[in-house]
């Protein structure tokens, strides 16, 4: 962190060089009474802005002289407008009117506070008490509120987060590319994929960006950014404390404790979150419930503002996972091109084996092999803010690690076909992001920004694939007898070492122009330099020991030693130019086009074989190159209601996928370039306050994707065995995307009344979510398309504006069988297995805060 104690001392010393500021300070309350903590103060035409605290109360500094235009906004209130026509002498009094929660909120994504109906970008805003009172405590329950976000997870490191359709490849993790989508918390890039399954600690609000968004952020985002929010340590003292009880022995408690350390000076803020839950799938070789949830998660704010214009922020944070979860049912079976010997249904029956039950959702596995997936990410952060001039110069230093300790049973089955499963791995980073954001003239605002990271990640030490005794009869490739040699596969497997040390930098930069009040031109720049060296070895070991070529070149058959090492460097131009321009006060239409980059990817996972030659050619694959128009317009047609609509096409040249291949020693797929793919589609989102009691949201999407060229991609489950072992899918259907997609919800409130001598009102809330039938395999399948479905979520309840809250909770009260992915057993027999989306789940909880 070096480099931001250096920031600091210089900012400190601008900061001393300051003149004195007009101070502007008051409380804010909604027409309940109720404080507004969190509520956002800022005067128009300046970067000057302040948040309320716990209290309600803010305190803002400006060099501008009355008159003054205050701005005033909170999430779940109209925005309202104040005009101070000379210096206030004592505390001003400001009352926001009730709306519905996603109106006229704030956001900060352009690196400054201002109205989501105001900013030219496709954006979703979901406020934390919608979060929390909604029961989506992780992204994956996140994703049934913004219709856009598709994630598949079929355990933390093999988890997919995408924005329409685009940002990571579908299906297992392989380590060696870029996430295409941004994770940012506070300001923080989180490198990993296994971050988005983690517990929501103490958030303020989400904001999903759509389409490229590399010159706004840090790490280049070739298709959305997640911009999290966190409560921020108050001066004034204030804790909440929150328990949840469900079926299937549900327990969550959360708790966040904040005050002044020092007068004015430092303030803390500590927050907890804590998750149990029994299995939902039933093991009848081990007689206990699997998939449950085991999280533990803490986090530490520390905020010093050594001058008014000087806002420091040291953070830290811990999450611990350690579920026995993550298992998968056997879906169903395929029959392929193989010869009947090698089909599954005719592999069992020659081992005397059956499935525990060929329904998916009687939720039975007998699996062998136990399913581990201890799960640690954490860090920590410094944070700078110095007001210079009319914006904010910021330091972000951020150090974070994960550390993965994994145990899979891939062949899905009570068989010893893959014994075991393990690949444990260690991730650190390093980043550092220095950013100025404002205002440059009464025309001209805008960032301008470094971005530096740095990534280590290891095998710990290695990784570890290793056969059982029935492995010889699924890769039995031929009726030699020599298959059945006692012992040949028994512990025969592959221990591989490697290493991806990797080194990305930016300058990037995004200026808005006011030509006009109205028109406005948004031009943005983005230079990137990025570096990778892997050092990659894998190395046979076990089964039985012999020197016959034959049985020898049955053991390659299934696992060979393979190495490699690779340096590469590159460095790529992109940007982005958007018009905006508002029609009136109720209209603002906007158009973007822009170009965009990710690096190049390398093989982590194994490479692929050809006549018993390893294709050392597909140690690396190509960077994505991205080219994307949107156009949109945002609305607000009467008081209190926002529509906005946005069509948007999207490109992508050399496109990294990851595809399933039949070799076993290539368990998690491999990396491979399709030629070319589009996206496109459009998208409705309107919110609705009809009164202070009703209030409706809602939004559809439309989402079409393809591959526009992709010659030789492997063939899907149930052409394995083809004489081909590849196949042009063009105009073939890209994984993960529904075609229709969208949510409907609302919340009735009644008058404000008294429960339980608590002040406050009682609430009935209502979430549906709906999704059309999507493919779950890289290279399209008549067998692996999962259904569409919907679901049903509610709450019931009363909102105290002090003190004691409750409401009772129930996600998919339909019980709604459905499945989240499906996905082909190592080495394509013919079965796949299938992640399942939870049954019906209903709870209550309890809040109080003071």
């Amino acid at each position: 962190m070096r480099s931001s104690f250096l920031v600091l001392i210089a900012l400190l010393f601008i900061a001393g060089s300051v003149k004195a500021q007009h101070v502007v300070s008051g409380t804010i309350k909604d027409s309940l009474g109720a404080v507004l903590a969190g509520a956002t103060v800022g005067i128009k035409g300046t970067s000057s802005f302040a948040v309320a605290d716990a209290n309600g109360a803010f305190s803002l500094t400006t060099k501008k002289v009355p008159p003054l235009l205050l701005q005033i906004t909170s999430v779940g209130h109209k925005f309202k407008e104040i005009e101070i026509t000379a210096l206030p002498d004592k505390p001003i009094a400001i009352v926001l009117t009730v709306n519905s929660e996603l109106t006229e909120v704030v956001i900060t994504s352009r690196r400054r506070a201002e109205t989501a109906q105001d900013v030219p970008i496709p954006i979703s805003v979901v406020g934390g008490a919608r979060v929390e009172e909604t029961g989506a405590f992780n992204v994956n329950r996140l994703k049934e509120l913004v219709p856009t976000v598709q994630l598949y997870s079929s355990n933390p490191r093999n988890t997919t987060l995408n924005v329409r359709g685009l940002g990571s490849t579908f299906g297992l993790t392989n380590d060696g590319i870029d996430p295409g989508v941004g994770f940012y918390v506070d300001g923080v890039y989180f490198a990993r994929p296994a971050a988005t399954t983690l517990d929501f600690i103490d958030v303020e609000q989400i904001e999903v960006l759509r389409g490229p968004q590399g010159t706004l952020f840090g790490k280049n985002t070739t298709a959305g950014a997640f911009n999290i929010t966190t409560r921020k340590p108050t001066f004034t003292p204030g804790a909440i404390f929150e328990v949840s009880y469900g079926n299937f022995g549900f327990v969550q408690a959360k708790s966040s404790i904040t005050g002044g350390i020092i007068k004015d000076k430092l303030a803390g803020r500590l927050s907890f979150s804590g998750t149990q839950r029994d299995g939902t799938i039933y093991n009848v070789a081990t007689q206990k419930h699997v998939n449950d949830i085991n999280n533990l998660g803490v986090r530490a704010q520390f905020l010093f503002t050594p001058t008014s214009r000087t806002n420091i922020t040291l953070t830290g944070d811990a999450t611990r996972q350690r579920p026995d979860g993550y298992a998968q049912v056997v879906a169903g079976v395929v029959e392929t091109k193989r010869a009947a010997y090698r089909q599954f249904e005719n592999i069992i029956k020659d081992l005397n084996y059956d499935l525990p039950s060929r329904n998916p959702f009687d939720r039975l596995i007998d699996h062998n092999t136990s399913w581990r997936s201890g799960n640690d990410l954490g860090g920590a952060s410094l944070n700078i803010d110095q007001k210079i001039g009319g914006g904010t110069l910021t330091s972000t230093t951020a150090w974070r690690y994960w550390n993965w300790d994994p145990s899979n049973d891939r062949d899905f089955t009570g068989l010893a076909v893959l014994s075991l499963s393990q690949a444990t791995s260690k991730h650190q980073q390093w980043t550092q992001e220095i950013r100025y954001a404002g205002n440059f003239s009464s025309r001209l605002s805008g960032v301008i920004g470094v971005f530096a990271i740095s990534q280590d990640l290891k095998t710990d030490p290695v990784h570890i694939e290793e056969s059982g005794s029935a492995q010889w009869r699924f890769s039995q490739s031929s009726t030699s007898s020599k298959w059945k040699t006692p012992g040949l596969f028994d512990g025969f497997g592959i221990q591989t070492r490697s290493r991806l040390k990797s080194l990305g930098a930016a300058v990037f930069a995004q200026v808005d122009w006011a030509i006009t009040d109205r028109l406005h031109v948004l031009p943005g720049l983005r230079f990137n330099y990025d570096k990778k060296e892997v050092d990659y070895e894998r190395q046979t070991y076990g089964g039985l020991q012999t020197t016959d070529p034959e049985l020898i070149a049955l053991k390659n058959a299934v696992y060979t030693n393979q190495a490699f090492t690779k340096d590469v460097d590159e460095n790529n131009l992109s940007g982005q130019l958007t018009v905006s321009y508002k029609a009136s006060g109720k209209i603002n239409a906007f158009a973007t086009f822009s170009t965009s980059y990710k690096p190049i990817g390398v093989n982590l996972g194994g490479l692929p074989t050809a006549n018993g030659e390893v294709m050392l050619d597909l140690a690396q694959i190509k960077p994505e190159y991205v080219t994307h128009f949107e156009a949109g317009v945002k609305t607000k047609p009467f008081a209190g209601a926002t529509v906005n609509a946005v069509f948007h096409h999207t490109s992508v040249d050399d496109y990294q996928t990851n595809v399933q291949t039949a070799e076993v020693g290539v368990n998690r797929g491999y990396l491979a370039n399709a030629g070319k793919i589009k996206v496109l589609g459009a998208e409705v989102d309107a919110n609705i306050n009809v009164n202070q009691f009703l209030s409706l949201n809602g939004a559809l999407a439309y989402t079409e994707g393809e591959y526009v060229s992709f010659t030789n991609a492997p063939v899907p489950l149930e052409e394995t065995g083809s004489a081909n072992a590849f196949k042009d899918i063009s105009g073939g259907s890209l994984p993960g995307i529904s075609k229709w997609a969208g949510s409907l919800g609302g919340e009735v409130l009644s008058k404000q009344t008294k429960a339980l001598s608590q002040t406050g009102r009682f609430f009935l809330g209502i979430d549906s979510y709906f999704r059309s039938n999507f493919s779950s395999s890289p290279s399209p399948s008549q067998y692996l398309n999962i259904s569409g479905y919907a679901l049903l979520n509610g709450r019931i309840g009363f909102r105290a504006i002090n003190g004691l809250s409750f409401f009772i909770w129930g996600r998919n009260l339909l019980d709604r069988d459905y499945f989240e992915q499906l996905l082909p057993a190592a080495g394509n027999a013919g079965h796949y297995a299938g992640v399942l989306g939870d049954q019906r789940t209903y709870g209550i909880t309890v809040r109080y805060s003071l």
